[in-house]
């Protein structure tokens, strides 16, 4: 017997629908309520597919809604649903994937896909051949129901149909859905390439099987007239062109002829796809050769592609000007994340690890938009290309340029600005001998009367930052830096914020150029306190923690401190303890109290307590949530780990005045436990704060080293690069202060460090820090670590040859002497190494180089005249050079 509904239950099954609608928040709640009771019968459901399925008499929203509360049921409870409905819904489904309204279809191939996804595509075997049979029915709702059906369990469970669980149906599926590239109905044929699509990427076997009817098939529908189909076509061939480039290059001419018309489709969505082909095909190494003979057509589509759209403006409120007074709204304000402490010794050139800031991405002001669309692909897909052709690509932008960057339509002249920002990076050679003219125009661009020429321009001012620093200060430096302070105070959102960012780049550039102009700089960031609204707020500490990162210690005169810390303090003490906006403030502060180092003594107690504070109530809250889960709350770690970054720096510029404050605290309770949370992130700061603590105050850190020591070996582990990093870092500055008390620790963390040093691909910091920690162990503990020397004296001379002369490249390199006079066997094999590592030292303190001369010399005596001499035949001559000048030998 069929099941069948109750009408009393129907009725209410049906009232509860219609409630669900209500607005009324009260409504809403008893209707949750109902549910739960009414999910205790195990047949409510049926009668959620009857009313769904069946029930025509009731309109399309109400079923609809009926199937989408079975689809949450489906997902919170399937398990429990006893066979019988579980048949019967999976049967209704089938029946009715033909439905005339196209809202029920795509309900009821939601709902499919659901069950699909529990785990039912094994345990419900018709379910696929059904719905491709379905595909062969004369009747139009049942070929696209299915397919639509067919299209999302494609998209969800694309792994699962190309395995042996199911005994690959896609070797069915796939050139089933190719015949049907060619039907007459547009929407069909859109499912269909949507469908193979799932499987490009995942290089389905099926697919390389029929991969090249596929690529025929596609391009029978390049010209086809529905927009949905062009940009499934155009999907495709991007998608193609990652994972098989090889059967795309005999066709590449006209794919890319194909290509370049779609980038100029009518359709923006299409266009938007078309565009996404550039962009990937710059990362493949044929670009060049493809492109060359296509720049003259692409550049100029490219650029026409980067104008705002009327829609754009519309929504940017390009014609408001004004709004700064217009406080923000919280949707808008993008969570920040913290970037905790990494220790990074001073390189050649420049401070620690320059790669991790490309957070200057195309134009980020757009960020009200959609986030991505065809201005932003236009823009990244010509800045990719401008790294791949560099200054090839300015005859053919350069006449372009010109035309756009002095354009009387404010629109036009907008895109030019962006134009120049986005080939700044790739071009920067080509583009010098017109920067004397061009930064002059963009900086008088800074006071267009449209915020949004005003906003580009400083962006693109910032991609040139580098160039305007390498020039006498009173020529750019100072019009672009006293104008982007004007901007800074601009009265529209939009201005300030892409000053502020801006501001923090040029600073980053100039450094200490920006010292005669802080006196004026302070005054401007200290008067936007006052004048901004919540989210530029946050980009504003980011400029000052950047300013005070650029200047450093010259921050600290009597009248920076008196214009800069009043307001910070404010702040400091207006925000709750459970206030997001302490991140920035804090990262911020923590530059600050680095670069004042002494001046920050009278406000360093209250910032102290309140980060003690932050730690620990943020320790108390994960206890009480560990124990009872249901009953609190995790906590929100980052309040913790940006405490802590802020308690490093302060140790870090206070130095030795951080004692009495350590003293009067738990701190070291409390690191105790930061040391052991299960939060990478914690452990990392914990850690950078441990060596900033040993370096400052080692007299409290030296009752806890017993208990310390085991925990930094076991975070020894290159699986979390940062936490290991900042441990070896730790553990060197700790031997530094132990010295020959170290020695009963040497064994828990030597061989891990042997092993890091050793291993391949390890990242260039964590190989630096792993090498001066093994120097400092063995200068302070050489009878324990010399034994190893041959295990690592190669990797750990490559590594440090290219740091620059500072204290911790010292104590290292002293360590090493010592081992090799220990145990100078252990060095005979790689000794060429150790001669190319001594060669780097620009100016070793007297007594290191002396150790050097001894060393050299001693082997060259060990080894007699005449080794020497063929020995020394295998160096470079600039290091046979530098050892004969610097050592005599």
């Amino acid at each position: 017997m069929e099941w069948q509904p109750d009408e009393q239950g129907l009725q209410q099954v049906l009232q509860l629908l219609k409630d669900s609608q209500s607005p009324n928040t009260v409504t809403q709640r008893a209707v949750q309520q109902k549910l739960e009771q009414l999910n205790q019968f195990p047949d409510f459901n049926n009668y959620l597919i009857f009313v769904l399925t069946r029930l025509k008499t009731e309109d399309e929203p109400t079923r609809s809604l009926s199937g989408l509360i079975l689809k949450n049921n489906v997902k919170a409870h399937y398990q429990n649903f006893p066979p019988t409905v579980a048949d019967f819904i999976k049967q209704e489904c089938l029946n009715s994937i033909g439905d005339p309204s196209p809202l029920i279809r795509a309900t009821i191939g939601i709902l499919i896909t659901t069950i699909a996804s529990k785990g039912e595509l094994q345990t419900w075997p018709e379910l696929l051949p059904q719905l491709c049979n379905l595909l062969n029915s004369e009747d139009y709702n049942t070929c696209e129901g299915s397919f639509g059906a067919l299209q999302k369990i494609c998209e969800d469970s694309s792994e699962l149909l190309d395995s042996d669980a199911l005994n690959r149906p896609l070797n069915i599926m796939i050139p089933k859905f190719l015949q049907f590239f060619k039907h007459c109905s547009p929407k069909i044929r859109s499912h269909a390439i949507a469908c193979v699509n799932q499987f490009i990427i995942g290089r389905a076997q099926a697919l390389m099987d029929n991969i090249d009817t596929f690529i025929e098939s596609l391009f029978a529908l390049a010209a086809d007239e529905d927009p949905e189909v062009r940009k499934n076509v155009c999907r495709a061939l991007v998608m193609l062109l990652e994972v098989r480039i090889d059967r795309l290059i005999p066709h590449m001419h006209s794919i890319i002829q194909y290509m370049l018309q779609r980038t100029q489709d009518p359709d923006e969505n299409v266009a938007l796809e078309a565009c996404e082909f550039w962009l990937t095909l710059a990362e493949q190494p044929i670009c060049k050769e493809m492109l060359s003979g296509h720049l003259m057509q692409l550049i100029p589509i490219l650029v026409n592609g980067m104008k705002y759209s009327e829609i754009d403006i519309i929504l940017l409120k390009g014609d408001v000007e004004e709004d700064e007074a217009v406080p923000d709204s919280e949707q808008d304000i993008k969570p920040r994340f913290h970037k905790s402490r990494t220790v990074t010794l001073q390189h050649e050139g420049g401070e620690g690890e320059g790669g991790e800031d490309d957070d200057d991405d195309e134009d980020d002001d757009d960020d009200t938009l959609s986030d991505w669309n065809l201005r932003k692909c236009s823009a990244a897909a010509l800045d990719v290309l401008a790294n791949v052709f560099r200054d090839d690509l300015l005859p053919h932008l350069l006449p372009l340029l010109k035309g756009l960057l002095f354009h009387p339509d404010w629109v036009i002249k907008e895109s030019g600005i962006l134009v120049l920002g986005a080939i700044a990076e790739g071009c920067m050679q080509g583009m010098v001998p017109y920067l004397p003219e061009l930064i002059p125009h963009l900086i008088q661009c800074l006071c267009d009367k449209k915020a949004l020429v005003r906003s580009i321009a400083c962006w693109t001012l910032s991609r040139y930052a580098h160039w305007v620093v390498s020039q006498p200060p009173d020529s750019y430096l100072k019009p672009l830096m006293t104008e982007l302070l004007n901007r800074i105070l601009d009265s529209n959102k939009r201005v300030q914020e892409a000053a502020c960012s801006a501001f923090a780049t040029l600073e980053e550039e100039a450094c200490t150029e920006l010292v005669p102009y802080l006196s004026f700089i302070l005054d401007t960031l200290v008067y936007a306190f006052g004048k901004y609204q919540h989210k530029n707020l946050l980009i504003l500490y980011d400029a000052i923690g950047t300013l005070a990162d650029s200047v450093g210690h010259h921050l600290n005169q009597p009248e920076y401190i008196q214009k800069l810390m009043p307001p910070l303090i404010a702040k400091w003490n207006e925000l709750k303890d459970e206030d997001k906006d302490l991140f920035p403030l804090l990262e911020c502060l923590s530059s600050v109290a680095t670069a004042l180092q002494s001046g920050f003594l009278p406000y360093c107690e209250p910032v102290y307590q309140r980060c003690v504070t932050l730690v620990q109530k943020t320790l108390a809250q994960a206890m009480m949530y560990n124990q009872h889960p249901d009953q609190y709350e995790a906590p929100d770690k980052d309040f913790m780990i940006v405490a802590l970054d802020l308690l490093s720096g302060l140790a870090e510029g206070l130095g030795g005045h951080v004692e009495q404050l350590v003293a009067r605290s738990n701190i070291m309770t409390l690191l105790f436990q930061c040391m052991q949370d299960t939060m990478p992130e914690v452990r990392q700061s914990s850690f950078a704060l441990l060596g900033d603590l040993t370096k400052a105050c080692f007299l409290h850190v030296k009752p806890c080293i017993a208990e310390f020591m085991p925990i930094l070996g076991l975070n020894l582990n290159p699986e979390f690069i940062s936490v290991c990093n900042n441990a070896t870092w730790a553990i060197g500055e700790i031997s530094m202060q132990m010295g020959a008390e170290m020695q009963p620790y040497v064994g828990m963390v030597l061989p891990h460090l042997v092993e890091i040093i050793n291993r391949p691909n390890t990242p260039k910091t964590l190989l630096e820090n792993t090498a001066i920690t093994i120097g400092r162990l063995g200068y302070v503990c050489p009878q324990e670590v010399a034994p190893q020397l041959q295990h690592f004296i190669r990797p750990w001379c490559s590594s440090l040859r290219n740091i620059r002369d500072n204290e911790e490249k010292d104590s290292a390199f002293r360590g090493i002497c010592v081992m090799i006079g220990v145990n100078p066997a252990g060095v005979v094999q790689d000794f060429i190494f150790f001669c190319d590592a001594v060669a780097s030292w620009v100016s070793p303190k007297d007594d290191l180089r002396d150790m050097f001369y001894k060393i050299l010399h001693g082997f060259k005596d060990q080894v007699g005249e005449e080794n020497w001499h063929q020995f020394s035949e295998q160096f470079p001559p600039l290091l046979k050079e530098r050892l004969s000048a610097c050592y005599g030998v």
